[in-house]
């Protein structure tokens, strides 16, 4: 039965030990590792650093569109900015409207504005 020490480890073979483990099984067992698994195995162990989900959005208005006055409503009601400070902040597009959201609420946020009429882009 496998205990937490043997995982431990498997989960800590270098590429090396992974493709003479490979060879051992291949050979003695007639098992043929799959070469995904071999590569799944030896990942980590590689040193190589896993690609990051990106977990922090900035919402971007890139332009008004043609319904100017609603977006520069929404803007208002979505940053709480002032309706002078909505307006030059959609005048000057392209500009950061929220930055670090959530992906659910930056993409919620975008549809909104989008609704609106105006060109959101998350970054």
């Amino acid at each position: 039965m496998a205990d937490r020490a043997f995982a431990e480890q498997l989960v800590n073979l270098t590429v090396k030990e992974v493709n003479e483990l490979a060879q051992i099984l291949k050979d003695e067992y007639g098992i043929e590792p799959a070469a995904a698994a071999v590569a799944v195995a030896a990942g980590p162990a590689a040193g190589a650093p896993a690609a990051e989900e990106k977990t922090s959005f900035d919402v971007v208005l890139k332009s008004a569109g043609a319904s100017k006055l609603a977006v520069v409503k929404l803007v208002k009601e979505l940053t709480g900015l002032g309706l002078k400070e909505a307006k030059e902040m959609v005048d000057g597009a392209p500009s950061v409207l929220k930055e670090g959201m959530a992906k659910a609420d930056a993409e919620g946020l975008k549809k909104q504005l989008e609704e609106a009429g105006a060109e959101v882009e998350l970054k």
